[in-house]
């Protein structure tokens, strides 16, 4: 949807895409950058017909209803739709989840805001943005009850202009720390640019290492690992467990469990080091999982290790039906008690939100300043 160097979504798929076509002699691939949703469908067609493709993968959510028609349109050829929910007999769906990176993220803007605002800029009012963002300030409320999350919306998943006015308009407005869904370094780059003038501003880096933009100043951050995803599919595909006939209920939702996604703002640096010493000198109880008193550093590798042991959702197929069950994870940032907006209690206490409310959530936690809506 975007251009491949935008350090974000587009250039995460991008990387995926160029990691299994250098592991599998088997395996060419092509790619088309910066495709608007109107144009999806002339893509698809020159991607089969001129390029002779044999599997085609469409990685933006409004390329969806362009793919289940391209997939009745070429019956004997497969398709794999990122972020959707319709599927086909020759159109699976997948997708790497971040909430529970978004979670973490927010615990450590928790320990580090000291205005006890912490600024988000965001992409569009979808549900996978406002999950992120729900994820985000439940983590941010666990280490620290006054602080809340102002929520900025730029209706773009690309747009650094938009992106520097929000996180600039964010800081005006006291926000200290920093996170975002858009698809360029921009707001990384703002905050190191305060540092220099002598106002720290933090951030957490979106979808691609960002480290090397603000190294002063990104405390960590998600990363995706598509070929994990694409690798899988593709060697199904490969030896024949894939067809044309029996994708229907294939759905992939994969988390820190199945190794799709990675905490941090670059590989292998879950914290930047700069950061560890203010985060350990933050104490914080476990009253989630009863572990007792710990520093906010602890706590976040505590939960780390919690939420890759196990899968958070699991997909089965009950009656012919794909159906989504809760893992038998240890903890789960949607875990209630939760409260929206207006004070309701949208999770009871020790209940958790499955698959089909995630995916359809529409409504920010009590933490969360500013309209889900957009």
């Amino acid at each position: 949807v975007g251009p491949i160097g935008d350090y974000g979504w587009t250039h995460a798929h991008d990387q995926g895409r160029k990691i299994v076509d250098e592991k599998y002699d088997w395996l060419d691939t092509v790619y088309v950058e910066s495709v608007s949703e109107a144009d999806c469908p002339r893509i698809i067609d020159k991607l089969i017909t001129e390029e002779n493709c044999d599997v085609v993968f469409t990685t933006s959510f409004g390329f969806m209803d362009a793919t289940i028609e391209a997939g009745e349109k070429y019956p004997d050829k497969i398709f794999f739709h990122c972020s959707g929910y319709k599927r086909r007999a020759n159109v699976g769906t997948y997708f790497a989840e971040f909430y529970q990176l978004y979670y973490l993220n927010g615990l450590m803007a928790g320990a580090l805001t000291k205005t006890n605002k912490v600024g988000y800029v965001a992409a569009h009012p979808i549900p996978e943005v406002i999950r992120h963002i729900n994820a985000f300030a439940i983590g941010v409320k666990e280490v620290n009850r006054d602080a809340k999350v102002y929520v900025v919306w730029i209706h773009e998943w690309y747009d650094p202009t938009k992106a520097r006015e929000a996180a600039e308009a964010l800081i005006a407005d006291g926000c200290d720390v920093l996170a975002f869904t858009e698809d360029s370094p921009t707001v990384i780059e703002v905050c190191e640019e305060y540092y220099a003038k002598g106002q720290p501003i933090y951030a957490f880096s979106h979808y691609s290492p960002m480290y090397e933009y603000g190294p002063n100043v990104t405390v960590s951050g998600q990363l995706v690992h598509w070929e994990v995803i694409y690798e899988d599919i593709l060697t199904k595909i490969h030896d024949g467990t894939y067809t044309s006939q029996n994708l229907e209920n294939v759905d992939y939702w994969w988390m820190l469990h199945e190794g799709a996604v990675e905490l941090g703002c670059d590989y292998d640096m879950p914290i930047n080091p700069k950061f560890e010493d203010a985060l350990k000198a933050v104490t914080v109880t476990d009253t989630k999982t009863g572990h007792g008193t710990m520093s906010v550093y602890d706590l976040v590798m505590l939960r780390l290790e919690q939420m890759k042991a196990q899968p958070a959702h699991v997909a089965k197929v009950e009656d012919g039906q794909l159906v989504w069950e809760l893992g038998p994870v240890e903890f789960d940032p949607f875990t209630g008690p939760l409260y929206d907006q207006d004070g309701n209690l949208r999770v009871a206490d020790g209940e958790r939100l499955g698959h089909d409310d995630l995916w359809t959530m529409d409504w920010f936690v009590d933490n969360v300043v500013g309209s889900p809506t957009g």
